[in-house]
């Protein structure tokens, strides 16, 4: 079949880890190959072993996940072919290496186990019936898994340098909000002097303006002449 399976191009978290990585999950691929009771496989293959590789002519000749240190390849994710039709509604991919209790697994059964190294890898899907392989698509392009930091890669001078820019950056900003605090203080003192010196002005001008009792009494104004004899001729 043409179709190369890939990892899936959706926004996936942990697409791609140390152990696992996301397959877009195949959509109308083996339409018209497939019956009822065929199933899918996934094949997984350090990438230089790909081309080795030899498809299993009946379910008990399967590679398991346990031999992938000595045989470089093995099958997992059996799945109903009818899960994979395009009237089928299923999850947009598959996660290869999600099953940690296969590392502790005796059983002979194929799993879907973490991947034991950042390989690269190769999958390809197999269609396989009840007489052996069907059909199959292409093999993936290489896919490299991330890699563990070890810590004794990590250079503990780097480290330190940044705790000193941490240290240094903290004490310069206590320097700044002490600053910052002074300067505020000292506007504030100014602004509560100015406002006690206006209430000091506003206090004498009312003492000099409104005691009225300092102000002498008016004193009676002389009568203008010819106006105080009554009656006319008596002055």
């Amino acid at each position: 079949l043409p179709y190369v399976p890939h990892v899936s191009p959706m926004a996936l978290l942990g697409k791609v880890t140390a152990t696992t990585f996301a397959l877009e999950r195949p959509h109308c691929v083996f339409d018209g190959h497939a019956d009822a009771s065929d199933a899918v496989w996934l094949a997984v293959a350090f990438a230089n072993a790909s081309a080795t590789f030899r498809n299993p002519l009946s379910w008990a000749d399967v590679p398991p996940y346990k031999q992938l240190p000595t045989a470089r390849s093995y099958m997992t994710l059996e799945t109903a072919a009818a899960a994979y039709s395009c009237s089928a509604a299923s999850p947009p991919a598959l996660r290869v290496g999600a099953d940690t209790a296969c590392r502790d697994q005796g059983r002979q059964d194929p799993c879907n186990g973490p991947l034991p190294s950042p390989g690269p890898y190769r999958v390809k899907f197999l269609l396989m019936g009840c007489r052996g392989p069907k059909a199959e698509t292409r093999w993936s392009e290489p896919i490299l898994l991330r890699r563990a930091v070890s810590p004794s890669t990590i250079d503990p001078a780097r480290t330190r340098r940044g705790s000193d820019v941490v240290v240094i950056a903290s004490i310069l900003a206590s320097l700044g909000a002490v600053l910052a605090t002074a300067v505020l203080g000292a506007l504030g003192a100014k602004v509560w002097g100015s406002l006690c010196h206006q209430d000091l002005e506003i206090d004498a001008f009312t003492r000099r303006s409104y005691r009225t009792h300092h102000i002498p009494p008016a004193l009676p104004q002389p009568l203008p002449s010819g106006c105080g004899c009554s009656p006319p001729g008596l002055c």
